[in-house]
């Protein structure tokens, strides 16, 4: 993917002067760099028990440029081993950006390439500037994916167009071919490719939607999910980060492929938000997951207040089904079961337990959260009219009052889930939206919700993955305090369990 948001955030290419470290705001157990910018994940590919995790990533600054794929492994998604440049970029005469892509496992050998059955596939956008073009290239990997060797007769994919890009490949039963969805950006559409070798190329579809018409499409990603959990009933879900606007975000759409034609089972101008936040974008599925499972990590676009020695970070993995609602099939996004179903040992046992915690008109310390590195997840039963929730990052003043604190909370009157960053800090978020709320469909009075906080980073999940919102944060260091509140009537916390995880170990 392009960094389309430079004339919103022109910090990023600006000479940075000599800055300063905050590790108060590096999160804990959400991926960041060692050092340096990072921005899409890429090339998700899970080999012999191994999640890899390429990412667009600048060698040499703190700033966006010099696009190259980094690369981490993990056994666990929440520590990573940090690797060297997988593909890096090229300068010659064409100067050559290593942009968006995928990695697929060609393990009957397709391409030709392969020397072992780990042998590895990247499928990206390569940035030429000087030629003014993005085209489609390939490279191979027999070492596990640590080097690339890029495919001499490149590109694989040319249209001759200055935004061509960020190409997903899957291998796709029905056709017994590898499948490819790219995005044309500024038509605001998508195309469908298919290939026998990842080589050669032919032109399936086009798929479109005015659902959206100031801004680019980018980073499209195509797949098959099921339906309330039952495998016999499936659907496509198509998914597309939208570029562009002031505040980037990603949309899906739900319906069915025939091996040739994307068809959308909604209206056409009609389309779902992936995440209710500001900073969710670029997410893509891992490749080559056990069972079929499909997990997904997104790129969390950083505010103008600026980190050292890394920028930009990824989300938690999430989980991916659908749910038949109401209102149709939507999405369903759960923090991966690969991490919740090790929380005890992920935060060497430091959690909090409570039951039954009655709370009415009033607000209830729970407990200091030095370190503001903590995963909640709480059911709640509340009265109509009740206000409900959880500051975090708090701190008071003189005055008793707060000077720092982020409220979660849904408001049962009118079914609203929100976040309220208004005192969050005094850092550089983004001004403009600092209340997140999200209308839900909720017609019972106990809810569950899972609330994420690490350093400078918030994700919140709602209902077993009904809504996400993902947001920034930037807390002073000792804005430790955590409470819990109901306003307007009275709510009781039938379960809360709170994992300290501020000790645990990126490596």
């Amino acid at each position: 993917m392009k960094f389309v948001f430079l004339s919103l955030f022109s910090y990023t290419t600006n000479a940075q002067k000599e800055q300063v470290p905050t590790p108060q705001w590096r999160p804990v157990y959400h991926f960041t760099p060692l050092k340096n910018w990072t921005n899409d994940p890429n090339g998700l590919i899970y080999l012999n028990g191994i999640y890899h995790l390429y990412n667009q990533q600048n060698p040499f600054e703190n700033k966006w440029g010099h696009m190259s794929w980094g690369h981490a492994t993990s056994t666990d998604l929440i520590h990573w081993k940090y690797l060297p440049i997988a593909i890096p970029e090229t300068i010659d005469k064409d100067t050559t950006w290593r942009f968006s892509g995928c990695a697929v496992l060609d393990k009957n050998n397709s391409s030709g390439f392969c020397k072992n059955k780990s042998c590895i596939v990247a499928v990206y956008t390569a940035d030429q500037p000087n030629l003014k073009k993005e085209s489609q290239f390939i490279a191979y990997s027999n070492d596990g994916g640590v080097t690339f060797t890029n495919y001499e007769n490149n590109p694989v994919i040319d249209l001759q167009k200055k935004d061509f890009r960020d190409p997903n490949v899957t291998w796709n039963e029905m056709l017994q071919k590898w499948l490819m969805v790219v995005a044309s950006p500024h038509e605001n559409k998508v195309l469908f490719y298919t290939s026998d070798n990842l080589k050669n190329w032919d032109l399936l579809s086009e798929f479109g939607s005015p659902s959206h018409i100031k801004g680019i499409w980018e980073c499209p990603s195509l797949l098959e999910l099921p339906v309330d959990g039952k495998a016999g009933k499936k659907k496509w879900v198509l998914m597309i980060s939208f570029g562009g606007s002031k505040h980037p975000f990603m949309e899906y759409f739900v319906g069915d492929f025939d091996g040739k034609i994307f068809k959308n089972n909604n209206p056409t101008d009609t389309a779902f938000i992936v995440d209710e936040g500001d900073c969710f974008y670029a997410a893509i599925p891992w490749n080559n997951l056990p069972e079929n499972k499909k997990i997904l990590i997104g790129w969390l676009v950083p505010p103008p207040q600026e980190t050292s020695p890394w920028r930009g970070q990824m989300s938690i993995p999430r989980d991916l089904s659908l749910k038949e609602t109401k209102n149709g099939i939507k999405l369903i996004q759960k923090p991966s079961s690969v991490i919740q179903n090790n929380l005890d040992k992920i935060s060497g046992n430091k959690i909090i337990r409570q039951k039954d915690v009655k709370i009415e008109n009033a607000e209830k310390e729970l407990q200091q959260m030095p370190g503001n590195s903590y995963w909640i997840d709480a059911v709640l039963s509340i009265k109509p009219g009740t206000d409900v929730g959880f500051k975090i990052a708090r701190k008071k003043g003189k005055d008793n009052k707060a000077i720092n604190e982020t409220i979660v909370g849904y408001n049962s009157e009118n079914k609203q889930l929100y976040i309220d960053k208004s005192l969050s800090g005094n850092a550089k978020i983004n001004k403009e939206k600092l209340t997140l709320p999200v209308d839900m469909e909720q017609d019972e009075n106990a809810i569950r919700i899972q609330i994420l906080v690490d350093k400078s980073t918030l994700e919140v999940f709602f209902n077993e993955g009904e809504k996400a919102i993902s947001t920034y944060i930037f807390p002073d260091e000792d804005a430790n305090g955590l409470s819990l509140f109901a306003n307007g009537g009275n709510a009781v916390i039938k379960s809360l369990t709170i994992w300290d995880l501020s000790k645990n170990s990126k490596k």
